[in-house]
């Protein structure tokens, strides 16, 4: 299998995922890393770590789009960036099997969307991240971003792809579903909650009614649909409630005293754990889902334990029967008045 790396996307390129990709490539032989961006910068910092010379390639893509860039325009005038030229390779080559970026999240998601042909029934492609929980499961997020505005269509097809991911990829059986609400009762939501519930409580789907934001990382669910809108608000929430905690804990530890100080050396082993289980960088990235082809989106500040994860993660799904498991599972929708955006 051959991986395309945006090796100048993100926040610490390309050092940083230089080497997550040379991490991922040693730890694992089934694939080849194939690098996309400037050939002369590539060579230059390859030759400082230790690999089998014949599992990567170099891919020139001298462009590179930055996140203040209209990722449309970027797609149309940068058809030499890394993000468009390992998309369009991806698309038009049979031998890349994925592609992984921490690049421009518009343009990752603008020139996949535009360049890879969707699967047969789904309208709209959704990002798809993986959450921890509280019973050291994950928890499927569905859409986070990819889709802002949604009709109920979108939000049940939202939700049988990604009951495919929980148990194709993740190895749940007969995932538990729940939707993203203001309430857990029934009847809770905005238009759009209140005309897909139903819908997915006829779906052949293990649907186990709405679900409140604080809910999402206890491990009562197993997929969360929502909107991109409302799925991107959560998961930004759930970050930098992560984020605020560790810093708090190392701040009152600092602050503490001797017996703060003493406190934390015998509970180090349960903090370690516990930043562990938060670190989103530990699950890989999100994976663009509904199209033929696996791109994966990791995060734009990940470093090199992240990108290693989201090639992993690539590979993971590439070998799997997702894509063929969604094709077979998703139902074909008979058109009605849902179906218009």
């Amino acid at each position: 299998m051959k991986i395309l790396v945006d090796a100048f996307g993100g926040d610490n390129a390309p050092l940083e995922i230089i080497k997550g990709a040379i991490d991922a490539l040693n730890s694992n032989k089934e694939f080849v890393i194939v690098f996309l961006g400037d050939e002369n910068i590539l060579t230059k910092e390859l030759a400082n770590f230790h690999y089998e010379s014949n599992r990567v390639e170099i891919i020139h893509a001298p462009s590179v789009i930055s996140n203040d860039e209209s990722p449309t325009e970027a797609f149309r005038k940068k058809r030499d960036s890394s993000i468009v030229k390992g998309l369009t390779l991806l698309n038009s080559d049979s031998q890349y099997n994925a592609f992984v970026s921490a690049g421009s999240s518009g343009a990752v998601l603008a020139s996949a969307v535009l360049l890879l042909k969707r699967i047969k029934g789904v309208t709209r492609p959704a990002l798809v991240p993986i959450l921890p929980t509280l019973n050291d499961d994950s928890v499927v997020l569905i859409d986070c971003g990819a889709n802002a505005d949604c009709n109920a269509k979108n939000l049940l097809e939202f939700a049988y792809m990604g009951a495919s991911y929980a148990t194709t990829v993740l190895g749940v059986k007969n995932p538990r579903v729940g939707l993203l609400s203001n309430g857990s009762e029934d009847k809770k939501g905005n238009a759009l909650n209140r005309d897909v519930f139903p819908l997915l409580k006829s779906a052949n789907l293990n649907f186990i009614g709405n679900a409140e934001a604080r809910e999402i990382l206890t491990g009562v669910y197993d997929v969360i649909v929502t909107d991109g809108f409302s799925g991107n608000i959560a998961l930004k929430s759930s970050e930098g409630v992560a984020i605020m905690l560790l810093s708090l804990i190392k701040k009152n530890i600092l602050v503490g005293g001797l017996r703060a100080k003493i406190g934390y050396l015998f509970l180090k082993p349960v903090f370690k754990k516990i930043a562990h289980v938060m670190d989103y960088n530990n699950k890989g990235g999100a994976i663009l889902l509904g199209l033929q082809k696996v791109v994966i989106k990791a995060h734009g500040s990940s470093k090199a334990k992240s990108i290693s994860a989201s090639i992993i993660q690539a590979l993971t799904i590439a070998k799997s029967q997702l894509i063929n498991n969604i094709a077979d599972t998703i139902p074909k929708l008979k058109e009605s008045s849902i179906d218009k955006d």
